[in-house]
């Protein structure tokens, strides 16, 4: 352990710093604009595979330029943007799923039965979890409540519109407002109210085979690898999130690959035993979108970016360059 010395220094200076280390500048005010818009801290793994391996000074191979740092950062910028895109509707979609299967089965307060699910599931935080959500939806109306009681120039028929309008801004609030056994929202209110990643758990958390194989059908995937694949889709959707590279990461949650034969899945995926890159997830959600939105035009768009950046490494992402040519993305 050593004492941490390194200063902080103005775009200036980061300039000056990467011109020192061999990087080609050509035009340092569009250069000077981008570490404005896009700090030197996040654009540092950028830089990595322009530079020499292993060197102490992080010099850059001979003929890098800042212009292929920034591409390389606007490509993995909207990749991110079209995973999150599909992470969306495939999660608006499970939430679906399951809602459309437990409610019809069970009831709609179906998740008040904790035989539903398997003992290891905490089910205790999923209901303190919706309480907590439903008590902080009725502070938030109470408040409001009391600044509309305080309208000098509202008539109480104003007050009571205003009011009115105000219960109904969430779910949580109206059905707090309105009910009072059981004491909170139906199954499927409440799915809406979870992350993906509390998403992931519960339906992992299903006791019943059959509960979690008749949703899982809904994606044409058998309920093992749905779970596998929402659990990893959970972590590259907050790596989305928060705006980290994706390009050439290594996954620290690995998703399942189909075991199946008869399932549809890149031929490049199916040999050897470990994919820990991206390509695993372009595949899951490309199959997944199928299920979704058959006419979907995702995969044509992941096609359109990489033709667009023809530069950027595809072995990085796990896909070899011919991925386009596999069978498995010509599928309708």
């Amino acid at each position: 352990m050593r004492q941490f010395s390194k200063p902080a220094i103005t775009v200036s200076e980061q300039l000056a710093l990467l011109k020192a280390r061999g990087l080609q500048i050509n035009d340092e005010a569009r250069a000077t604009l981008f570490l404005e818009a896009v700090s030197f801290f996040r654009l540092t793994p950028y830089m990595r595979p322009f530079q020499i391996p292993d060197d102490a000074d992080h010099r850059f191979r001979q003929g890098a330029g800042f212009r292929q740092l920034s591409r390389l950062y606007d490509f993995d910028r909207r990749l991110r943007l079209l995973v999150i895109d599909a992470v969306e509707r495939i999660e608006v979609a499970a939430r679906a799923a399951i809602s459309n299967h437990m409610g019809p089965t069970y009831g709609a307060h179906w998740y008040l039965n904790k035989q539903l699910f398997k003992s290891r599931y905490d089910h205790d935080r999923l209901l303190k979890s919706i309480e907590s959500t439903q008590r902080n939806a009725l502070k938030d109306y109470q408040r409001e409540a009391a600044r509309i009681e305080k309208l000098t120039q509202a008539d109480q028929q104003r007050k009571k519109q205003l009011l009115k309008r105000r219960a109904q801004e969430s779910y949580a609030r109206h059905y707090t407002l309105s009910y009072d056994v059981p004491t909170v929202m139906p199954g499927w209110a409440m799915l809406e109210e979870l992350t993906l990643g509390e998403l992931s758990h519960l339906y992992q958390g299903l006791a019943k085979d059959i509960d979690r194989k008749i949703i899982g059908r809904r994606f044409n995937v058998p309920a093992p690898l749905l779970e596998s694949w929402l659990h990893t889709l959970t972590s590259v959707r907050n790596i989305c999130a928060h705006h980290s590279r994706l390009w050439n990461r290594e996954l620290g949650i690995k998703p399942e690959i189909p075991k199946q034969q008869n399932f549809s899945w890149p031929t490049y995926l199916r040999r050897g035993t470990s994919h820990t890159r991206i390509s695993v997830v372009l595949a899951a959600l490309h199959h997944l979108m199928q299920q979704v939105s058959p006419h979907t035009r995702w995969h044509e768009r992941l096609a359109e970016l990489l033709q667009e950046f023809p530069e950027i490494s595809h072995e990085a992402m796990g896909m070899p360059n011919n991925w386009q040519s596999d069978s498995f993305w010509n599928k309708q």
